[in-house]
């Protein structure tokens, strides 16, 4: 494949040559003739003579002209499709240019990033700057590459490489906006969101990132102009730009505009995961003027609940891709660093997001309130829940004399808290798979799921939201305590399209971890699926880390309909609920679904709760492993539980 600039080239020298040759063609040679002769007879008699032979001449030279004609609006297209291109910030201008074989290279790198092999896409992105060291969109896919690999120094090199070779691609500058906005960089991410903002200045999903990294260095007033900005546009899917808008207005003390972006943002969302706690706020409003508007009338005064303070921005079976997704897991420990891991574990309401804010998403927000609303601070405490068993029994009897527990195999400084789970409220995700792959026992699958859910939640404190997915992850029922309007969202989905199951996974934690709460309370997802992926954006590593910060355990049953030998998407779904502490089913057939389901709810009602301060707690992202020891009556007993979490890190603003 030429590069456009060569091709358009060569057009230009093949119409030089053809006007040459219908000019021959139309007679303009026979000058030439008579001057080699002396003006004597022609060399080349005509073939037929007469008239008639003259015009079949003429007629072929218009048979090139038109030909050329065509060349040259094709030539005019061409150079359209290459502004549109260029102007709608795909590709930059230098990227037109690019050679076959470094074109070749890109395409097999972006191939590799999509199946999540990051690692054998740094090559080939290597090879494709090597043959042509201008291809921006090369050096912008090697930096994703590098930040897959979790090297964000390296990624920062190859953003930075490709703003300076195109000053005016904005995506160069997107890419380094997120980046800093990963790192907690606010300064450096709104000067590079402001530039792609400048190029860019109508693109909805440039501004709310914008807004996203405003908000981050206390740039209020600008918030509240980005997010008209953003309003004024076409913003389907940016409706938290309204709640960064929110974020700000509470800075500012600006309650009315608080209270409008609220209003907009559930009223744009009203499903999004920051949902429940702007409807919180916006109670908490409306209560505070009825509190003024009593007081006023009564000439006196009344105390006003406080508002938070704290809203900020938040296949086949067996297919190379899911291979290549088990393949880059490696054991939990040995992922060094984790750059976007907070203090937070299960049911840890003080813990701090530390890094939010992903390449692909703008950050997500937080605020978890404290008997009414408090700021979160961030503490390093631990809470985990955990099953225990003997030969298949639960044992629900177990007191904390009974359990010992090693932290980075010391114990721990002090233990703050044991409990059963019964004790604590649940915060229940069901998340059905409703793609084409597994269409044939989907009624009956519902049906189980629907008697799960009313045997699961017993208290008006237990909430449940469903969630069907198949290339988008879709809620048919919000959080609710009513078994009844859950079986509706559960009866409300239908089968058919792809199968992005990392990105729901990671969709569903992030909704549990946002809801607003006053109690510790217990996190649970449970997928209804089989385990297949073949469309999602975050891998499945991406979706293990996300539950982990939210403190989510994930359960899973198993559609798969054949019985047979462990498949890798039998793998996926262990591996995600395993890590977390969890466990994964395999019913044989349509009666042992329902079996399963039973057993889930024993598995989830009889666990424990453990929560405790660490010994010798560093705040460096590193991995630090759990190990929970029961005895009872000196008989060892089996413990089901997360083998580790990442500790936050600390990062200093450059």
């Amino acid at each position: 494949m030429h590069s456009a600039r060569q091709f358009l080239s060569s057009r230009s020298i093949r119409r030089q040559h053809v006007w040459v040759v219908a000019f021959w063609l139309c007679g303009g040679i026979s000058a030439l003739a008579q001057e080699t002769t002396g003006g004597g007879a022609m060399p080349f008699p005509p073939m037929n003579g007469g008239l008639g032979s003259a015009m079949e001449t003429v007629d072929f030279a218009e048979i090139y002209l038109e030909s050329e004609n065509r060349r040259l609006k094709d030539i005019e297209r061409l150079k359209a499709e290459d502004k549109e291109l260029i102007d709608s910030g795909v590709v930059s201008a230098l990227d037109l240019e690019a050679p076959n074989n470094a074109v070749v290279e890109f395409n097999r790198g972006s191939s590799l990033l999509k199946a999540q092999n990051s690692k054998e896409a740094i090559r080939h992105m290597e090879k494709a700057i090597r043959d042509y060291p201008k291809f921006v969109s090369a050096h912008i896919g090697l930096g994703l590459a590098y930040v897959d690999q979790e090297d964000p120094g390296q990624a920062r090199s190859e953003f930075e490489a490709a703003a300076n070779l195109d000053g005016k691609f904005p995506g160069s500058f997107v890419r380094l906006g997120q980046l800093a906005l990963s790192r907690k960089d606010f300064g450096s991410a709104q000067s590079a969101l402001e530039k792609a903002a400048s190029l860019r200045p109508n693109d909805a999903k440039i501004l709310t990132t914008l807004g996203y990294a405003q908000n981050g260095n206390h740039q209020y007033q600008l918030v509240l102009e980005t997010a008209q900005r953003v309003h004024a546009l076409d913003h389907k899917g940016m409706a938290n730009v309204h709640y960064v808008a929110a974020a700000a207005a509470m800075s500012l003390n600006d309650f009315e505009t608080v209270e409008r972006e609220l209003n907009l943002f559930v009223s744009e969302d009203p499903t999004n995961a920051s949902a429940p706690a702007a409807r919180q706020n916006l109670a908490i409003i409306a209560h505070n003027k009825e509190v003024r508007a009593r007081a006023a009338n009564a000439g006196s005064s009344q105390p006003e609940t406080t508002v938070i303070a704290s809203l900020r921005p938040q296949t086949f079976p067996n297919s190379d891709r899911l291979k290549a997704q088990l393949n880059t897991l490696g054991d939990e420990s040995d992922g060094g660093e984790c750059e976007n891991c907070g203090a937070r574990a299960e049911a840890n309401t003080d813990t701090e997001d530390a890094n939010s804010a992903a390449l692909n998403a703008p950050p997500s927000f937080s605020s978890r309130p404290r008997g009414v609303y408090t700021i979160r601070k961030s503490v390093d405490d631990v809470a985990v829940f955990f099953s225990v068993s003997s030969h298949g029994r639960m044992i629900n009897d177990l007191e904390v004399s009974d359990i010992q527990i090693r932290d980075n195999d010391k114990p721990p400084k002090r233990v703050l808290q044991f409990a059963p789970q019964s004790k604590l409220p649940l915060r229940l995700a069901l998340l059905v798979d409703t793609s084409g792959s597994v269409h044939d026992r989907f009624s009956f699958e519902k049906r189980a799921a629907t008697k799960f859910v009313e045997k699961i939640l017993k208290s008006t404190s237990d909430l449940g939201f469903v969630v069907g997915f198949a290339t988008e992850a879709t809620v048919t029922q919000d959080f609710s305590s009513d078994p009844g309007e859950l079986g509706k969202g559960i009866e409300k989905l239908t089968s058919g399209g792809g199968t992005a199951l990392f990105d729901a996974v990671s969709f569903a934690c992030w909704k549990l971890s946002e809801y607003p709460e006053s109690e510790r309370v217990a996190r649970v997802l449970v997928i209804l699926s089989d385990g297949e992926d073949n469309s999602s954006h975050a891998s499945l590593r991406q979706s293990i880390r996300t539950a982990e910060k939210a403190g989510v355990t994930v359960y899973a049953i198993s559609t798969r309909e054949d019985i047979g030998d462990k498949t890798d998407a039998d793998k996926v779904l262990e591996v995600l609920a395993e890590r977390s502490g969890g466990q994964a089913m395999f019913p044989m057939d349509l009666t042992t679904l329902g079996k399963s389901f039973d057993k889930l709810h024993d598995l989830i009602r009889s666990r424990y709760f453990i929560a405790y301060k660490p010994a010798d707690f560093q705040p460096n992202g590193s991995y630090r492993t759990i190990n929970i020891v029961a005895e009872k009556n000196g008989k060892r007993l089996q413990v089901r539980a997360r083998k580790g979490y990442h500790a936050r890190l600390e990062t200093s603003p450059n």
